[in-house]
């Protein structure tokens, strides 16, 4: 027990070398792949960030994975990264790896059935809404369950205002 509270001088000065050697590891793989690495656009792209994440923890403070092993471990997750952004631009690749976008409201209308299939309360739709500064549900023209899992309020004080289809394109209804 009294190992957790002691180091040496040679641990700190590894940790610190190879902290900044997987920073630097970082800095260059993200340069190379694109901003795209830590979006949150989609599942695959979180997955990627909890990854990147888990192999930089292990590689500065696990004796076990060397520095040369935890920059090979992120190079492979950013080439799944990049191939799965390449891969995006087919329909059917694009289905297996990312959600899909899902109505909650319809103008005014709360659709059930769908907040149900998102784990979404009405509690948890009503703070969105006034977090959005809407003040009449009549406002609302959408409400939209995002592939990030942000919920997006389209909303506006003009009654005449009508939403535009192309906005909710590939959406669930």
């Amino acid at each position: 027990m009294e190992k957790w509270f002691t180091t040496s001088y040679i641990n700190v000065l590894a940790i610190c070398l190879t902290a900044i050697g997987i920073y630097i590891a970082i800095l260059v793989l993200t340069r190379i792949s694109g901003k795209r690495s830590f979006s949150k656009m989609s599942s695959f792209d979180f997955a990627m960030t909890v990854a990147i994440g888990s192999i930089v923890a292990s590689t500065i403070l696990g004796a076990s994975v060397s520095l040369a092993e935890g920059i090979v471990g992120m190079t492979a997750v950013y080439a799944l990264q990049i191939s799965a952004a390449a891969l995006r631009r087919f329909e059917w690749a694009q289905k297996i790896l990312d959600n899909r976008p899902v109505l909650l409201m319809d103008g005014s209308k709360v659709l059930k059935d769908n907040l149900k299939k998102c784990h979404v309360t009405e509690a948890d739709l009503f703070y969105k809404l006034r977090e959005a500064n809407v003040t009449k549900i009549s406002q609302v023209r959408a409400v939209v369950f995002e592939t990030t899992g942000d919920i997006s309020v389209l909303h506006s004080t003009d009654p005449e205002l009508v939403l535009e289809n192309e906005l909710l394109k590939g959406t669930m209804r």
